[in-house]
């Protein structure tokens, strides 16, 4: 069984035992989480889409751990202007281990 979630602006698909990174969530380490914005619920041929959520359908997670991702460089380049400009950004994810799926 899979299920299609959104959360934090994207949209992942996901299955029962998975980890993946997500933006950050409000919670502690080890906290169980529901994440109510499923868009599509599958098994084998049985599709179950939504419009745009499936009604009652949740995903359960657990929280692993926050993090912060690696560090991405921006550099701002102006040529025969002696001028550059290099700055640096590092996202903030939370790492989640996907524990159930319900259509209901």
């Amino acid at each position: 069984m899979y299920a299609v979630i959104e959360t934090g602006g994207k949209q992942y698909r996901v299955k029962q035992g998975q980890s993946l990174r997500v933006e950050t969530l409000p919670g502690e380490a080890g906290d169980a989480i529901k994440l109510d914005k499923v868009l599509l619920v599958g098994e084998g041929a049985a599709v179950k889409v939504g419009t745009p959520y499936i009604a009652g359908g949740t995903v359960a997670a657990t929280i692993k751990n926050h993090g912060r991702g690696v560090k991405l460089k921006i550099v701002k380049f102006r040529r025969r202007k002696h001028h550059q400009k290099i700055t640096g950004h590092r996202q903030n994810y939370t790492e989640i281990e996907i524990t159930g799926i319900s259509a209901a």
